[in-house]
């Protein structure tokens, strides 16, 4: 493949940020606007005739003739050098997992810049402040997001992986005179960077040990992946070699890849927010409802699952570090969906909605084996990965919708909304269907899926999983119910009533929803697998597992219905027959309190205090001190240096007898 359209897809939301950065406050909000949608609509067609051409064009380059789907290195250019061994290139990998990326990260990124030019006004039509700074941050973003996923080595991919959390802070922080979303920007910063330093650690390892960078190289210790990947066979060999056998190095009772995997997850954990590191989510929704669906649908909270299956061939050979990946996963899973439960802000719910779903694609991939059905975990966990970017974007962009025509993110404010926003209704009505396993909208093929590579790793895992499954259609019913029917809406004084958005924000509804019913009869096992061979999932596909799943979502949904779509007691007594369970869900298990807890009381307070005291007191105080005598011994002796000729005579002849005196005596 020529490297010119490759190029351009970086390019220009590059160039877009630039020119909406350096020159927006020069042009019209319109003029940026439209400007910032073309630009990205640009790229998507790019990105589209790219992720096509790689898939279905048949090129020798792109699959062997066993029908494998190979690694292609469009372009690797040196950027940085610092010694023969150690350089830094940019380039741009072509492969199943990041041709996929790309059509997912474009479509939804065009969703959202059309979307934000109806959003980002007021009822009257008036722009928001800063405007052309927002699309400048968006097309950043973007940028960023897809330099990450089509690295060609583990350092490009750390590059771009901070650039993603610096534009993220910038856009979560967008209404910088707010000081919750201030907050919350700086919050979210701070905890991924903290997560950063674990991935760059395991970078430092995993390349000291390896002496190699490129993914290409790094991936290629799976069986018969050297050949997939066209690398030396040497390399592979050289890499197995260093972790494999009694003679790999070892640390604290865990082998050297073991750490350094497991630190790697660490960055991915940040970014993906998987427990602990999952606080700065749910805050992020300060940020412009489109930069939520942007950055908690499709682009950086799968940068950590992205990181994972990338890197996957590794992971492989350290089984401990999958195990790992599948605990956290299935913690974190059932841990938002309870939280989703309570919740009262429809932001705040489709945040822990997205945790959740995160987390089930860690568990996909840290249960996946090339034993069980050609690593059907690993499938299963890309293909949720591009449904849930569609299905959440929807749910995300008519939430903005909701909020745009009522004012307020609580769902007390919005019963009974179907009456009035039709189009909306209906839209997110397919969002909930879709996330909740309905047949036959996509999240029931790619849940299933996952549920079924669960299976294939035990029962435990299937059936905790089978019930954050359950818990997802419940909360999300809920929330449908509760917004669009519960009781009538009541229209306050002085308030027009709520009504479907302009186009502008309508139309991304309509798209999003249409693929999020046709999208689960993709061949996706076709297009994307552990290996590059064709995996017919349709085939293996397990019904008694779809069948067992499909029930566990109707009987939630029958749940939420009975007690959420019309006005009655039974949530009020769920609520209080267990009140501390409700309260600790409520209050997210209290998880940024024992953060406030450990940062002020903990470090500022019993660590931070008595070291700021002993720097201020005794390393200050002592250099204060050497000062103090300093000065009271240069003003005693100042005389000495008065100017007067007959003293310094004086003081001369006094040092010369002592010195006479003392050789002198020294003779005697």
């Amino acid at each position: 493949m020529e490297a010119t359209i490759p190029v351009l897809i970086l390019a220009i939301p590059l160039f877009m940020f630039l020119l909406l950065g350096l020159l927006g406050n020069k042009m019209s909000h319109k003029l940026a606007g439209i400007l910032g949608t073309a630009g990205m609509g640009v790229t998507l067609l790019l990105a589209y005739f790219t992720a096509y051409t790689y898939f279905f064009s048949g090129a020798p380059e792109f699959i062997s003739e066993s029908g494998q789907r190979l690694q292609c290195v469009v372009f690797n250019v040196d950027w940085l050098q610092f010694y023969k061994e150690l350089v830094i290139r940019i380039g741009f990998l072509l492969d199943p997992i990041s041709a996929m990326m790309l059509v997912v990260i474009t479509t939804i990124s065009f969703m959202v810049h059309l979307y934000s030019n109806g959003y980002m006004r007021d009822h009257h039509g008036v722009w928001e402040k800063g405007f052309q700074r927002f699309y400048a941050f968006l097309s950043l973003f973007s940028f960023s997001m897809l330099g990450l996923v089509v690295a060609t080595n583990i350092f490009q991919m750390y590059i771009f992986w901070e650039l993603v959390g610096a534009s993220s802070y910038l856009l979560i922080g967008f209404y910088y005179t707010k000081p919750s979303a201030v907050s919350a920007s700086k919050k979210a910063f701070i905890v991924t960077r903290f997560a950063d330093l674990g991935f760059l650690i395991g970078i430092l390892v995993l390349s000291y040990y390896t002496g190699v960078f490129n993914f290409t190289d790094l991936t290629s210790v799976s069986a018969g992946a050297a050949n997939l990947f066209s690398v030396d066979l040497s390399t592979a060999e050289h890499i197995k070699n260093v972790f494999a056998g009694s003679a790999a190095p070892m640390f604290m009772g865990a082998s050297v890849l073991t750490w350094a995997l497991v630190l790697i997850f660490m960055g991915g954990m940040g970014k993906s927010a998987m427990m602990p590191l999952h606080i700065w989510l749910p805050d992020a929704m300060e940020g412009p409802t489109p930069v939520s669906a942007l950055i908690h649908a499709a682009t950086m909270v799968v940068a950590g699952v992205y990181l994972v299956a990338r890197l996957f061939p590794l992971y492989l050979m350290e089984e401990a570090s999958l195990t790992i990946i599948t605990v956290v996963g299935a913690v974190t899973a059932f841990y938002a969906a309870i939280v989703a439960c309570t919740q009262v802000d429809i932001k705040r719910v489709l945040a822990f909605s997205t945790i959740s779903q995160i987390a089930f694609m860690m568990v996909s991939l840290g249960v996946a084996r090339p034993e069980f059905h050609e690593g059907l975990g690993y499938m299963a966990s890309m293909f949720h990965l591009f449904t849930h970017a569609m299905f959440k974007a929807l749910l995300f962009l008519g939430a903005g919708a909701l909020i745009h025509a009522i004012g307020s993110n609580d769902y007390t404010d919005m019963h009974g909304l179907r009456k009035y926003m039709p189009v909306t209704h209906i839209t997110f009505l397919i969002g909930c269907l879709a996330i909740a396993g309905i047949i036959p909208f996509s999240g029931f093929f790619s849940k299933d899926e996952i549920l079924s590579s669960c299976l294939g790793n035990g029962w435990v895992a299937y059936l905790w999983m089978s019930m954050v499954a359950g818990l997802t259609a419940f909360y999300m019913f809920r929330l449908y119910y509760l917004i669009f029917w519960w009781k009538e809406h009541k229209v306050r004084e002085g308030h027009h009533a709520p009504h479907d958005q302009p186009w502008t924000m309508t139309l991304p509804l309509v798209i999003l929803a249409a693929v999020s019913c046709v999208a689960g009869f993709i061949p996706f096992g076709n297009l994307v697998s552990w290996n590059g061979e064709p995996y017919d999932f349709m085939a293996h596909f397990d019904w008694s597992v779809a069948g067992v799943s499909l029930a566990v979502a109707v009987i939630a949904i029958a749940i939420a219905t009975k007690m959420y779509i019309k006005e009655n007691p039974l949530p009020a007594k769920m609520k209080n027959a267990l009140p501390a369970l409700w309260n600790w869900c409520y209050h997210r298990f209290y998880w940024d309190e024992l953060y406030m807890f450990i940062t002020h009381r903990i470090i500022f307070g019993c660590v931070s205090k008595p070291i700021a005291w002993f720097d201020r007191h005794i390393i200050d105080g002592t250099m204060d001190g050497f000062a103090y005598v300093t000065n009271k011994a240069s003003y005693a002796i100042r005389g000495l240096q008065s100017g007067n000729v007959q003293m310094y005579v004086w003081i001369y002849l006094i040092g010369a007898l002592l010195v006479g005196a003392i050789t002198a005596i020294c003779l005697i």
